[in-house]
């Protein structure tokens, strides 16, 4: 199967990529590497759950490579199929739950432009 970023809209990520980043920014590259290190090691959540938040916070984001790593990541982790995509329905009906709630914005600007027009 091919890879979404093959198509030519995202290049694929290369190790000359990565190693260009370091040489741009070597004590971000580092300290953010660490980091993510630290973010993705067992504590209260297992490395497991925290790749399967990961997967689905990149469906809400949308970053190609996220999605691409995170999910190869959680597959080692011992995440199911299964588990993997119930992690994107959850992503996918709190987007979808975000529209909803901020439905509200629009009915109080609703509301506030016929408080000011009596023909509506």
């Amino acid at each position: 199967m091919e890879s979404a970023m093959s198509d030519g809209l995202y290049p694929k990520a290369t190790p000359e990529m990565s190693k260009r980043r370091k040489e741009l920014a070597p004590e971000v590259h580092d300290a953010f590497t660490t980091f993510s290190k630290a973010v993705f090691a067992d504590g209260a959540l297992p490395g497991r759950t925290k790749q399967l938040i990961a997967v689905a916070v990149a469906h809400v984001t949308q970053c190609p490579y996220c999605i691409d790593g995170h999910t190869k990541l959680a597959a080692r982790a011992g995440a199911s199929d299964a588990e993997i995509m119930e992690a994107i329905w959850a992503a996918a009906e709190m987007r979808a739950g975000g529209a909803c709630a901020h439905s509200a914005l629009a009915l109080h600007a609703l509301e506030g432009h016929r408080g000011h027009d009596a023909t509506s």
